[in-house]
């Protein structure tokens, strides 16, 4: 009997529980003792926080409920390894604990700085010979892990995103003065989720007037300018905007306006502000009722408005990590490969994760229109696929129902 055990690391998505699943499941039917969890990702596994899944998932209506729960069951941290030169105690001991529990397999979900961990714990054991496989399962809204098409979780982000927009639109033209709202989007250096808000445009709806992306230089007096010429054309004006946009000195818009001074472990700012400093520069300028809209992480675990398509891809992605790690693979990341458009199909491929390990992948500029203000119809034909269908919550007193995380037991 091979025992393995699984993660999830960074932030949370809609569908992340779908991989948890799909690990459990395909290594339980695969002939797996015991499926472990680590509370907490990595950081938790060397505090000696694990969990036998076993004891969490005792049904069918357990694992029905796992994959309609938003963000991470077993917890999250964002906790960078050191490297192995540096510190090969802490390693030492990583593997220590995993000889303990007879690991024959260490699944990670989760995004580029997960992906890291992937790659110094399989390269530290290919350095002992140990014979454990590591696998990483792709997951981030941001979509931007390298040589993946698109990252489980994207597909919900967008969905909820393009919906909201479409909604928010509908909102902003009840009135017959102007209204300028502005939506700030998660998105650090890639604009993959703001460009979903291109979706929102159609039969039924005017769409947004503008959208920016962080792949391009931000000039707020430009902003401002075109701000005031399309509130002369309309009665309403509704801009998407990366919370990351940056100015020609390679500043954040953000850091103008007041911000939290935060910076993870991975030296990533906390990005927040966007919206609401450009709101206060146009009414300033024009005048009129401005709305600065943060969906912050309401973005990111809108499991009432999950996407199928993406629940499925990433069910199938922690289903195809279990199968490559007992198929001998190891320091692999597992990729979607779109193979056709018309009708969609997706597959998926181990990838080395050396080479998508810390890589960002960012929207090409060729799908970003020459004014900087939108996005191309083959960006939207991109996204498109990954929205389709849904997946219902289980209702319980007009509530969906989610599993939640009741117990914990230590390594001994």
């Amino acid at each position: 009997m091979k025992n393995v055990i699984v993660g999830q690391s960074g932030g949370p998505t809609a569908v992340i529980n779908s991989s948890l699943l799909g690990v459990y499941k395909t290594a339980k039917d695969r002939g797996a003792d015991k499926v472990y969890g680590m509370v907490h990702g990595i950081k938790g596994f060397l505090d000696g926080r694990v969990v036998d899944l076993s004891q969490m998932l005792k049904n069918d209506l357990d694992m029905d409920l796992l994959k309609r729960t938003p963000s991470s069951f077993l917890g999250s941290c964002r906790f960078k390894l050191p490297e192995i030169k540096d510190d090969e105690k802490t390693y030492e001991k990583i593997f220590e604990s995993l000889k303990k529990l007879d690991i024959y397999a260490f699944f990670y979900i989760g995004g580029n700085d997960s992906m890291d961990t992937i790659k110094k714990l399989s390269d530290y054991g290919e350095m002992i010979k140990s014979p454990i496989r590591f696998m990483g399962v792709p997951k981030t809204i941001d979509n931007d892990l390298a040589v993946t098409d698109h990252t489980p979780g994207y597909g919900s982000a967008a969905k909820y995103i393009a919906a909201t927009m479409k909604e928010i639109i509908r909102d902003g033209l009840v009135y017959d003065y102007p209204v300028f709202s502005v939506v700030e989007i998660m998105g650090r250096n890639a604009g993959w989720l703001t460009a979903a808000a291109a979706l929102a445009g159609g039969e039924d709806c005017e769409g947004v007037d503008a959208i920016y992306l962080p792949e391009r230089v931000f000039d707020v007096d430009k902003f401002v300018s075109d701000m005031g010429k399309l509130l002369k054309q309309n009665r309403s004006v509704v801009v998407a905007v990366s919370e990351g946009v940056k100015l020609k000195d390679g500043r954040y818009v953000c850091e103008l306006s007041e911000h939290v001074d935060y910076t993870d472990a991975f030296g990533h700012k906390q990005l927040a502000g966007t919206a609401r400093y450009l709101a206060g520069r146009v009414a300033n300028k024009y005048g009129v009722k401005t709305r600065a809209i943060e969906l912050s992480s309401l973005q990111r675990c809108a499991s009432h408005i999950m996407s199928r398509v993406d629940m499925t891809e990433a069910y199938n992605a922690g289903g195809a990590a279990v199968k490559a790690a007992f198929e001998g693979k190891t320091g692999s990341v597992i990729t979607l490969k779109r193979v056709s458009d018309d009708p969609y199909m997706c597959i998926t491929e181990p990838h080395d994760v050396h080479d998508i390990a810390n890589v960002e992948k960012k929207v090409p500029p060729e799908w970003i229109t020459a004014d900087g203000m939108g996005v191309t119809e083959e960006l939207v034909h991109y996204i498109s696929p990954l929205i389709q269908a849904e997946i219902a919550p289980l209702w319980v007193d007009g509530l969906p129902r989610h599993i939640r995380l009741t117990a914990s037991t230590s390594v001994k």
